[in-house]
């Protein structure tokens, strides 16, 4: 659907660097979530965020670049996709 109004977004530095080089960005439905953006390099993920509920996709991409920097400044990656499930401990021996 176009809207007549578009969104003016700011300079997404980090987003055109990755896809300038070896890299690419991914947006949109992987089952059984609604939207997702992925960054990856030829190597591998960067970060994995999932829309939040009410977040246009110009906020999401705005979150995505944000995470792309936090990567190369921090080492730190993102990834709401896999979230780890709650360790079960097995029941203790007598």
């Amino acid at each position: 659907m176009f809207r007549s109004n578009p969104v003016s977004l700011p300079n997404l530095a980090n987003i055109e660097q990755l896809v300038d080089g070896a890299g690419q960005i991914t947006i949109g439905a992987i089952h059984p979530l609604r939207c997702v953006a992925i960054a990856n390099d030829a190597h591998s993920s960067l970060t994995m965020l999932i829309r939040r509920d009410g977040e246009t996709l110009a906020q999401l991409l705005i979150r995505l670049d944000a995470a792309i920097a936090k990567v190369r400044n921090e080492e730190t990656f993102t990834d709401e996709v896999n979230v780890p499930a709650p360790r079960q401990t097995p029941p203790r021996r007598r």
